[in-house]
């Protein structure tokens, strides 16, 4: 991915952990009661210290060893580490690499490429956590986009209509969250809606076809609440399956949009009061 396409992260992860780090320092953390401790990446559960291991032996020498990028870009800001559920994306970015940029493909097993994936995690929450946001940001600082140009992304090239209605779902939005939230649910939407599941229809050899919600997926099996409300499991290597994620078209988007039109949706975006 071009060095541009991870400078327009400067919206959520970028403000929280650079905007404002130095600035909100000076406050006293007995002052917030919602403060949480800073937990290390490595201490936040077994597969992240295995994974922090995993890691620094296999891409330390490009990204850090904290994952906070040299040779190669940074991970705890990544597009792909923000909306990975799992190692769904960070393995496919392992398992093929990236040869235009110079990462070559690994060979690492399912369950290292798991424990990698829980290290970026855990270091993007411990960033997450080391960094004082304050709870009302300046309406100002985010907007500098132009509303009609992001008025006209959303009605075209975005397809956002195809999903959303500026008198149905979004009416009203921009009364309803604060304007950091606010871009924070345009961007990584799947981290805060945490009810929302990936939908799943499942083929068996014997013609059937089974719909429901994912429940676990990995390369060998799919698990899943049908339609009746039980729980399956089907062997992958037996059946075929499709999977429809209501949120994919925002993983897209991570990949489409440039840093102007990142601004240009959130100031159109902040007009629907």
């Amino acid at each position: 991915m071009a060095k541009s396409k991870w400078l327009w992260l400067t919206t959520i992860v970028v403000l929280v952990l650079s905007s404002f780090a130095h600035a909100v320092r000076a406050q006293d953390d007995d002052d917030d009661p919602d403060r949480q401790p800073v937990v290390k990446a490595a201490d936040q559960g077994p597969d992240a210290a295995r994974g922090q291991k995993i890691f620094q032996q296999n891409c330390g020498v490009c990204h850090a060893n904290d994952a906070t990028g040299g040779r190669g870009p940074d991970l705890v800001r990544s597009p792909v580490v923000a909306h990975d559920v799992k190692g769904d994306l960070i393995g496919d970015v392992i398992r093929k690499g990236r040869p235009d940029k110079g990462m070559p493909p690994m060979s690492l097993t399912a369950s290292e490429i798991a424990d990698v994936s829980a290290f970026l995690h855990a270091r993007v929450k411990e960033g997450l956590q080391s960094a004082r946001v304050p709870k009302v940001y300046d309406l100002q600082r985010l907007l500098i986009g132009n509303a009609d140009a992001g008025k006209a992304y959303f009605e075209g090239a975005g397809g956002c209509t195809s999903c959303h209605s500026v008198t149905g779902d979004l009416a009203g939005v921009a009364k309803k969250y604060t304007p950091i939230d606010l871009q924070a649910r345009i961007l990584y939407p799947e981290k805060l809606f945490k009810n929302t599941k990936t939908d799943a229809t499942v083929a068996l050899p014997s013609g059937e076809q089974v719909h429901g919600h994912v429940i676990h997926q990995d390369e060998f099996a799919v698990g899943l609440i049908d339609s009746t409300g039980w729980y399956r499991s089907f062997d992958r290597a037996r059946i075929k399956v499709e999977f429809n994620n209501r949120l994919a078209a925002h993983r897209d988007q991570l990949f489409k949009l440039s840093q102007d039109q990142v601004h240009d949706l959130f100031a159109y975006i902040q007009t629907l009061k």
